[in-house]
């Protein structure tokens, strides 16, 4: 029962069951809520059914066709390897239905209840899911996430997303993808290391544009060498299917380029069509996305949102913490913000980017005087196994009070190495505290604290 005597079915109703509406839901519920959630596909959302973790898999494969080539300086015979497409995408979609049932059954080992079907806001507190059945919650959280952009052109609908990219029936021998982000840029190096022909279109003639100037260049420079093809300023004029049954893609700026496969990669949109938000009062931001504020409440006292949903950072953990946060601060009477600020992000690339804080330029621009650390070097497996191919570190500092103010890597295992080094950034560590600890050698990480 409401504080103001007003019995619902459930205290909280959650409408997506990604990784937001999951641990929100899973919180709530821990906190003596009693709870429910509708996810009209599966349990599991973007990150584990079509996103970061299969990408990740997928990444894992990919990499095993540098190694093979590299292992032959280390002294291994490796006779005729062949690349199975259908078994490292049977096996990863397997992994797939795994993960995503091991959700459902937290989600059941915590006492939410799971309706598989489409929700709909139909009134104040009121919820109309696609049977029919009409229930009421005190609380209602928007969890929906987002889906890929797909551009407005002539033919778009001969092109695929990352969506349907993990369930390909073989590999394309030519893909051409759109995008400059890190969705394009992830599916480059896998379908370039897989020996899928690769070019890259983008409007612009920016990659990563939230990243480091330098670090995303030599993405670029590594890239390029790999045999990646690049097209900058050119947008679709259209896409036609030939007779022979390719793509034929015309675009602006440059020629006609003919391909077996168009991936679009060019950002995502909040999904928050069909569910009777403009009904329910509830406003919306230029672009779709979910207005609220930093408790993660919507222009309705009752209504809330988290995750991509909001286009506040469209990252899981990110996610995960706003879920976390508004359970928290909703349920458990502890009102709780998610700190959207120092958020470590990573690419995984071929090698991979990661990145925490400002970069280079952002510094300048907003602190003025900076100092500028920086080691490029070549990793010590690249030099054995003759690829060359180097890392860039960079660490940026607040001249004024030696404060460490962003890192931005490029090399092998970047992102793993970033985790530890974001909590440093985080804590507002100065550089001086990176140069009194001792090294771990031989490591890539060591240049951390090596560079003066």
């Amino acid at each position: 029962m409401a504080k103001d005597g007003t019995e619902y079915d459930y205290d909280l109703f959650t409408i997506g069951a990604g990784s937001g509406g999951v641990r929100a839901s899973r919180v709530a519920a821990s906190h003596g809520a009693k709870v429910a959630v509708a996810e009209e596909y599966r349990v599991g959302g973007t990150c584990v059914i079509r996103g970061c973790v299969p990408k990740k898999m997928l990444v894992y494969g990919a990499h095993f066709a540098e190694d093979l080539e590299d292992a032959k300086n280390f002294g291994w015979t490796i006779s005729n390897p062949k690349f199975e497409w259908t078994t490292l995408r049977d096996n990863v979609l397997r992994d797939v239905d795994r993960i995503s049932g091991l959700y459902g059954e937290t989600l059941e080992n915590n006492g939410v209840e799971v309706f598989t079907e489409h929700a709909e806001l139909t009134g104040p507190h009121e919820i109309t899911l696609v049977s029919g059945k009409v229930v009421t919650a005190r609380y209602i959280l928007i969890a929906t996430g987002a889906r890929p952009h797909v551009p407005d052109c002539p033919g778009s609908e001969h092109g695929i997303t990352s969506n349907e990219a993990f369930h390909l029936d073989a590999l394309p021998p030519r893909i051409l993808i759109a995008g400059g982000g890190y969705i394009a840029n992830e599916f480059a190096g896998i379908f370039n290391e897989f020996g899928t022909h690769v070019t890259i279109i983008n409007r612009t003639d920016t990659l990563l544009r939230h990243y480091d100037e330098s670090v995303r260049d030599r993405l670029l420079q590594i890239s390029t060498m790999k045999g990646i093809d690049f097209r900058f300023h050119a947008e679709f004029r259209g896409i036609e299917r030939t007779d022979e049954g390719c793509l034929k893609v015309s675009m602006t700026g440059h020629d006609d380029i003919e391909v077996d496969c168009v991936m679009f990669a060019t950002g995502r949109v909040p999904n928050t069509e069909g569910l009777g938000l403009d009904k329910a009062g509830v406003e919306l931001g230029d672009k779709g996305e979910i207005v609220v504020d930093r408790f993660s409440k919507t222009s309705v006292d009752h209504i809330y949102a988290v995750g991509d949903v909001t286009g506040r950072v469209q990252l899981t953990p990110v996610a995960i913490r706003e879920g976390h946060a508004f359970a928290d601060t909703v349920f458990g009477d502890n009102p709780t913000a998610v700190d959207h600020q120092c958020i470590p992000a990573a690419v995984f690339s071929h090698p991979p980017i990661a990145g925490v804080g400002l970069t280079e330029g952002e510094a300048r621009n907003t602190l003025g005087d900076v100092k500028v650390y920086q080691a490029d070097f070549r990793p010590m497996k690249n030099v054995l196994a003759g690829r060359n191919e180097r890392g860039l570190y960079k660490i940026i500092c607040n001249a004024g009070n030696d404060k460490i103010v962003g890192i931005h890597m490029i090399g092998p295992e970047a992102p793993e190495i970033m985790q530890a080094a974001a909590v440093a950034v985080k804590a507002g560590l100065t550089k001086a505290d990176f140069d009194a600890t001792v090294a771990i050698h031989p490591t890539m990480a060591e240049e951390l604290v090596l560079m003066r």
